[in-house]
């Protein structure tokens, strides 16, 4: 039968290296501070044995005794029996080290930000106008996610996909970032054709939830697909829709012309209309009437859907112990061979 072979690495010196001991958690260290005991029990021994001689001043013969080098030999089994002693409370101090193993698991959220690029975005009750207020609250928002996959879709008189699902955060920040009025040709407000993009992106989508967040100025005045049926269709999909109606109503400015004159407009929200598409599919409507009011309804929104992130810790502690326990064992054997050894002063037992 196969045996596995001794291990004779607890004789390794290293063991007792300064370094060593520092990388050791210590479950009873206590112990530690005996370990200064054991000299001074020496030292007391040695005072209490002068004291006694000096009172008993007994000479067996005459004569004056040389001091040999020799002589020093009869301490040597004290020490061996001192270092028995503080290995022994070593071991009780019981160091031990323990290799701790974090794994973090999450089920992540699949999100997809659906914004408005029709030329109303320009309007600059928002500063410096909707569109880029808009942008700069969805880059923060984008970096306080984790683990979560995050979309983007653009649209004005029509719609299309900017960035599909994805994790690589950094790409979805500059696809962001390059979001620009007039970059759909065709204006309007198609909001049933982005959510139907949103929403074929998602479909599949195995995720514990499944988001789509909605910024827009205005009413649906374009696009194939009715707004309610597309809201109908994400609940079916199992989509949640949350709704954020952003601008003032009333005379707002536009950006100055090309001879420096104020223009302004009449603007209105269509506030039924995305109301109903969050009620439809089990979601949320919020109104932004300000940059500060659109960053409060994110981290509102970041806090309804957050990701949990469970955290596994494996610790795997491991007692060294034995090692100090078999090297005592050893100075105790030693010890016993030298009481029966000339190293041992007969006048001292």
């Amino acid at each position: 039968m196969w045996q596995a072979p001794a291990d004779f690495s607890w004789l390794n010196l290293s063991w007792f290296s300064w370094r060593t001991w520092q990388s050791f958690d210590w479950a009873n260290p206590g112990f530690l501070y005996a370990l200064l005991g054991v000299p001074l029990l020496f030292l007391l021994r040695w005072l209490l044995h002068v004291r006694l001689r000096k009172k008993l001043d007994v000479a067996l013969f005459e004569g004056n005794a040389t001091w040999h080098w020799t002589s020093v030999l009869r301490y040597v089994p004290d020490i061996v029996f001192g270092l028995f002693l503080m290995l022994v409370l070593v071991a009780l101090a019981r160091p031990q080290k323990t290799d701790e193993t974090v794994e973090l698991s999450s089920e992540g959220i699949d999100i997809v930000l659906v914004m408005d690029v029709s030329g109303s975005m320009e309007l600059t009750d928002f500063k410096p106008n909707r569109l880029e207020a808009a942008k700069e609250v969805a880059l923060q928002f984008v970096n306080g996610r984790v683990q979560d996959r995050i979309g983007l879709v653009v649209f004005a008189g029509h719609a299309y996909s900017l960035t599909p699902l994805t994790t690589d955060y950094e790409l979805v920040r500059e696809s962001i970032k390059s979001i620009r009025l007039n970059m759909i040709s065709e204006d309007g407000t198609a909001i049933g054709s982005a959510l139907a993009v949103a929403i074929n992106r998602l479909r599949e989508s195995k995720a514990k939830s499944k988001v789509c967040i909605l910024i827009s100025d205005g009413e649906n005045t374009a696009g194939s697909l009715a707004p309610e049926l597309a809201a109908q269709l994400a609940h079916a999909f199992q989509l949640k829709l949350y709704t954020i109606g952003i601008g003032q109503e009333g005379t707002v400015q536009m950006p100055t012309d090309s001879a420096g004159k104020t223009v302004t407009v009449q603007t209105g929200l269509e506030e039924k209309t995305l109301r109903q598409l969050a009620s439809l599919s089990e979601g949320q409507f919020f109104r932004a009437q300000d940059a500060s009011a659109l960053q409060e309804i994110f981290q509102r929104i970041n806090g309804l859907e957050k990701t949990e992130i469970k955290e596994t810790r494996y610790r795997d502690t491991r007692d060294y112990y034995q090692i100090y326990l078999r090297w005592a064992i050893v100075l105790l054997l030693l010890w016993l061979l030298l009481k029966n050894t000339f190293f041992t002063n007969a006048l001292e037992d």
